[in-house]
C-alpha cells in the first residue's frame, strides 16, 4: 500500500499506547473538556428561573455527574465504542454497519440512510455552533478579570475565529503536536482548581449519591425538566469518542477518559458547586471565579487555547464528513485540499471553510453571549443522540445478531436518557435551537436533492445508453482508424456507450489501439482493501473494464488503481495514457422527477460541483472533457 492509500488513523495505530492516549486528548476530548466553561451558568441563567440554593445545586452536579456516566461512561465507552466497522467508527460508519444488515429489507435499508444523513447534516450544525459558543466563552473570562474589558469580548472573540479557520488552509501538522500537551494541562487544571474549591465545601461530594439527582428532579417538576436542557450540554462532544475512534483506537479513548478526562471533568464540576454552596454569587461565572484572581488571564489564555483546540476538531470533522458524504452520493464534488504529504486524513475543503466560518461568525455576533449560544446547542446534539442510538438498536439485533428482546431493552434504556433530554431542548427552539435546526435542514435537503437528482440523472443515461457490447461488435466489424496509446473512458453506466467515446469518435474519427471503460464505486464501508480495489473484464480488441471500488473514507486515485492493474497484464504508461470524461450539462424540465424549482438546484450543482478530473486525481494534460446536455 503506497503511502496516498493508506487510511489516516491507521499510521497511529503503530505508536506506543501512551503516545496515542495523548494524542486522543488533544483531539477526542476538546469538545466535551471545554463544557465545564458554560454548562453550570447556563443552567442557573435566570431566564430558567432555578434557585441557587443548596439542594438545587447538589442536585444539579448529581444530575451532570449521573448524565456523563450514563450517555458517556455507559453508552458512548462501553457500547458504541464496540460498533467497530473496519476499524472506523462516527455516524457515517454506524450508518454503514446498521444499513448493510438489512440490505434483505429495501424499504428499511432506505429509511435508515436517510435518518443518517440527517444525523450527519446536524453535524454541520454543531461545526457552527462549537467553535462559537466555545471560543466565546472562554474570551469572556476577561469580564471577571475586569469589567473594562466587556467591549472587547466580542472583537476579540471574532478575530480568533477569523485567525482559526485562515489557518485550515496552511493545516494543522506544525500545531497538532501541541494539542495532546497543551490538553494535559487543561485538564490537569480542571482538576486542581476543583479539588481546591472543594476543600471549602466539602458537603459537595453528596452529589455522587443519585438520590439527589432524582431528588432534584421531584421537587422541581417543569424547573427541573428546563434545566435538563442546559445539563445535556455537559455531554456535547461525547460523539466524538466514537466517531475518531479510527484515528485512535477504542483502547487509547477509553484510557484517557477513564484516567484523565472523566475524573478531571468530574472534579471541577464539584468544584463549581462547591464554590455555589460558599458564594451563591459566584454564578455570574462559576468556571473562572474558580481561579484565583491572580490567575485569572492565564486561565483564560489556557481555556481560548483549549477552546481553539476543541473547534479545530470539530472543523476537521466537518471537512471528513463532507468527503464522506460526496463519497456516499449525497454531495457534489467539491475541491479538496490535502494539508499533510505524511496523513492522508488532513484535508482542506475551502468551500466549506469559508460558509461554515461566514455562518460562524453571523452565529457569535448574533446571539452576543455563550449564554444566548447555549440555547441554539443542545437541540442538535440531542437529536444526533436519538438518532446514533436508534440506528445502534440495529447493530445489535441485525449486525451482531442480539436476541431482539435484548436489542429492545438496551436502546430502549438509552433512548428513554436521550428522549428526555431531546424534549427539555426542543423547548429552546424559539430562544435559538431553530439555529442549528435550519442548518441541518437546508443541507439535508440539499443532499437529498443531490442524491435524489443524481438517480434521475443516472436512470435517464441508462435509458437512452446503447449497449456496449453490440457497439463494440458493430465498431469492430467497421473499425475506425486507431492509433497508438491508451484512451480511458470514465463511465457511471458500465455496460453503456460513454457519450465521450461517441464525440470523440465523431469529431476525431479515431481510436486507441487500446480502450478502457473505468467505473469508480463507492461502497458503504470505510475502505476497500488495495487487493479487492479494482476488477478487470476484457472485452474484444484490446478493449477492456475496469471496475475501481473504493470505501467512503478511501482516497480516490485512479492513476494509482490503474497501476494496480500492472500484475493483471494491462500497463499503463502516464504518457501514453489519455483520459476522457463526460461532462453533462443538465437541462431541468417539467415531468415525473422531482419539483422544477428542485431540479434547476440540482441542475445548478452540478454546474458548480468541482472538475472530475481533480477529483480524481488525473492529470491535467492528459485529459479531455466532452460535454452532453441531457434533460431530467
Amino acid at each position: 500500500m503506497t503511502n496516498q492509500q493508506m487510511p489516516s488513523g491507521h499510521s497511529l495505530e503503530r505508536q506506543p499506547l501512551s503516545l496515542l492516549c495523548l494524542a486522543a486528548l488533544g483531539v477526542v476530548y476538546g469538545d466535551i473538556g471545554t463544557s465545564p466553561l458554560y454548562v453550570m451558568k447556563t443552567v442557573f441563567d435566570p431566564i430558567h428561573g432555578l434557585a441557587v440554593t443548596e439542594s438545587n445545586v447538589i442536585g444539579i452536579i448529581s444530575l451532570i455527574f449521573w448524565t456523563i456516566m450514563i450517555v458517556v461512561s455507559l453508552k458512548y465507552v462501553t457500547l458504541i465504542l464496540r460498533a467497530d466497522n473496519h476499524g472506523e467508527g462516527g455516524i457515517m460508519a454506524l450508518l454503514s454497519l446498521a444499513s448493510s444488515s438489512v440490505t434483505d429489507r429495501p424499504r428499511l435499508h432506505n429509511i435508515l440512510f436517510l435518518i443518517g444523513a440527517f444525523g450527519a447534516a446536524l453535524f454541520f450544525g454543531d461545526g457552527v455552533i462549537t467553535p462559537a459558543i466555545s471560543v466565546l466563552s472562554a474570551v469572556e473570562g476577561l469580564e471577571v478579570a475586569t469589567p473594562l474589558l466587556q467591549p472587547y469580548v466580542l472583537p476579540i472573540t471574532v478575530i480568533v475565529l477569523i485567525a482559526l479557520f485562515m489557518l485550515q488552509q496552511r493545516g494543522t501538522g506544525g500545531i497538532g503536536a501541541l494539542f495532546g500537551p497543551v490538553m494535559v494541562i487543561w485538564f490537569v487544571s480542571l482538576g486542581l482548581v476543583g479539588l481546591i474549591n472543594i476543600a471549602g465545601a466539602p458537603q459537595i461530594v453528596a452529589a455522587f449519591n443519585p438520590m439527589y439527582a432524582f431528588a432534584f428532579c421531584i421537587s422541581n417538576g417543569w424547573l427541573a425538566f428546563i434545566a435538563l436542557g442546559a445539563v445535556v450540554l455537559a455531554v456535547t462532544g461525547g460523539e466524538a469518542l466514537y466517531a475518531d475512534m479510527g484515528h485512535f483506537g477504542a483502547k487509547p479513548i477509553r484510557l484517557a477518559w477513564y484516567g484523565g478526562v472523566l475524573p478531571a471533568l468530574t472534579l471541577n464540576y464539584l468544584g463549581q458547586g462547591a464554590l455555589l454552596l460558599s458564594n451563591p454569587s459566584a454564578i455570574s461565572n462559576p468556571f473562572f471565579l474558580l481561579f484565583p484572581s491572580w490567575a485569572l488571564y492565564g486561565a483564560v489564555a489556557l481555556a481560548t487555547a483549549a477552546t481553539v483546540i476543541a473547534s479545530q476538531s470539530v472543523i476537521s470533522g466537518v471537512f471528513s464528513v463532507t468527503r464522506q458524504a460526496i463519497q456516499l452520493g449525497f454531495l457534489p464534488r467539491m475541491q479538496i485540499r490535502h494539508t499533510s504529504e505524511r496523513k492522508i486524513g488532513q484535508i482542506y475543503i475551502p468551500f466549506v471553510n469559508w460558509t461554515l466560518l461566514s455562518v460562524v461568525l453571523m452565529a457569535v455576533l448574533g446571539f452576543g453571549s455563550s449564554s444566548n449560544l447555549a440555547s441554539a446547542y443542545g437541540v442538535a446534539v440531542t437529536t444526533t443522540m436519538v438518532i446514533e442510538t436508534t440506528l445502534t438498536f440495529f447493530v445489535l439485533r441485525y449486525a451482531w445478531n442480539y436476541p431482539f428482546l435484548l436489542g429492545i431493552l438496551v436502546t430502549a434504556f438509552f433512548l428513554t436518557i436521550d428522549s428526555a433530554f431531546f424534549s427539555a431542548t426542543i423547548l429552546k427552539v424559539a430562544q435559538g435551537g431553530w439555529f442549528p435546526l435550519v442548518i441541518g435542514s437546508v443541507i439535508f435537503f440539499i443532499m437529498i436533492t443531490w442524491s435524489r437528482g443524481r438517480q434521475m440523472l443516472v436512470d435517464h443515461l441508462r435509458s437512452v445508453a446503447i449497449p456496449l457490447q453490440s457497439f463494440l461488435e458493430s465498431l469492430i466489424a467497421h473499425p475506425p482508424t486507431r492509433v497508438a496509446g491508451t484512451s480511458v473512458f470514465l463511465t457511471a453506466n458500465p455496460d453503456g456507450v460513454p457519450h465521450a467515446l461517441l464525440h470523440n469518435l465523431a469529431h476525431n474519427q479515431v481510436l486507441h489501439e487500446r480502450v478502457v471503460f473505468l467505473t469508480v464505486a463507492y461502497q458503504e464501508t470505510p475502505w476497500v482493501p488495495v487487493e479487492q480495489r479494482i476488477s478487470i473484464k476484457p472485452l474484444m480488441e484490446n478493449c477492456y473494464q475496469i471496475m475501481v471500488r473504493y470505501g467512503f473514507k478511501d482516497e480516490a486515485n485512479l492513476p494509482y488503481a490503474l497501476e494496480l492493474c500492472e500484475p493483471h497484464g494491462l500497463v499503463f504508461e502516464p504518457l501514453r495514457t489519455s483520459y476522457f470524461l463526460s461532462r453533462e450539462i443538465v437541462v431541468p424540465s417539467p415531468g415525473t422527477g422531482m419539483s422544477l424549482w428542485r431540479e434547476r438546484l440540482f441542475a445548478a450543482m452540478v454546474r458548480n460541483a468541482s472538475n472530475a478530473a481533480e477529483y480524481f486525481k488525473l492529470p491535467a494534460n492528459r485529459v479531455l472533457e466532452l460535454g452532453a446536455r441531457v434533460e431530467i
